[in-house]
């Protein structure tokens, strides 16, 4: 019997819905199950074919116990080694040479000293920065976040480089991105899964939390199909069975604006029941499809078009 685990933390709907999807099925020789770990020992045998991980990214143990499974050919959903690199920065730079527009984005160092450095540590870097330079690419507004992370957590609108001054400071050792603001007419939240399932979900990030999927946005189908290409294009390429591609349209083309989410919300109460239906069913189908092609012993983890083509050069 090849196992389906799921590992998660406090979200509650989305887990039991997956299992139950997965049973519900009924395939032969395939179930599904929370995950349950009472001790974690190098090169132990993998007991699941399939791990859905919502929660490691939170969890440093959970990362490392992962990697580890993997090793011993658990399909990893999404591919702890890849999550454990990712950054927006990144992103953005791996978007533009996809030709995916995004907007124009500088990284910054943090504020504060990381711990355990001085100012030796940072010899290489000129400072002040060039902020001329960085304040004309981006251009003013322009959106202050973090560098890595999600969940519109810590993210400013500056309107001046005197707020920029002021911003920036208040966020003391956290690195960030100051990137271009779209001005939008249309916002969408796109899931992606298994690098070829997509739901694209109208989406109004500046409505309240709970309301940010009544939005009434309606694309046309060349709007639709640009923005299908550009969430497949780029889950292809970072090598992500289950993200989140959310996209701005600006004169009639999609900005991929954030693409770092490999553990998307996913509770029928913020994405609805129509959409949480397409998630829970579409993730269930797909983890059996990833079950059944399974082995253990061999290396069952998605990476992306960017590193398997890094490799074959």
């Amino acid at each position: 019997m090849k196992k389906i685990g799921i590992l998660f933390g406090q979200e509650n709907t989305f887990p039991q819905a997956f299992v139950d999807r997965v049973n519900r099925h009924g395939d032969p020789g395939i179930c599904a199950e929370f995950v349950m770990i009472d001790k974690a020992l190098q090169g132990e045998g993998a007991e699941y074919a399939v791990i859905i991980d919502r929660i490691s990214h939170d969890v440093p143990f959970y990362r490392a116990w992962l990697k580890n499974a993997a090793l011993e050919g658990t399909a990893v959903i999404n591919n702890p080694f890849w999550w454990s690199a990712d950054e927006k920065f990144f992103n953005n730079a791996l978007a533009l040479s996809l030709h995916i527009p995004v907007p124009k984005t500088a990284l910054l160092p943090s504020f504060e000293l990381p711990p355990d450095t001085t100012d030796r540590s940072f010899r290489n870097l000129r400072y002040p920065m060039d902020w001329d330079a960085i304040f004309r690419h981006t251009g003013f507004p322009a959106c202050m976040k973090p560098f890595a992370g999600g969940g519109w957590k810590h993210v400013y609108r500056i309107p001046d480089r005197e707020t920029f001054f002021r911003i920036h400071a208040e966020t003391q050792r956290e690195v960030m991105i100051l990137q271009e603001e779209i001005i939008f007419e249309e916002y969408y939240r796109c899931y992606c899964i298994g690098g070829k399932y997509v739901r694209i979900m109208p989406y109004e990030p500046r409505n309240p939390h709970a309301d940010r999927y009544k939005a009434d946005f309606r694309p046309s189908p060349q709007l639709y199909d640009a923005m299908e290409h550009s969430v497949l294009t780029l889950n292809q390429g970072l090598g992500y069975d289950f993200n989140t591609v959310e996209l701005a349209v600006r004169d009639g083309i999609p900005y991929a604006i954030d693409f770092c989410n490999p553990a998307p919300d996913a509770d029928l109460a913020s994405v609805g029941p129509e959409n949480f239906e397409w998630v829970v069913d579409t993730m269930a189908r797909y983890a059996i499809e990833r079950a059944g092609a399974q082995q253990f012993g061999r290396d069952n983890l998605t990476w992306g078009t960017y590193l398997k083509n890094a490799v074959q050069h």
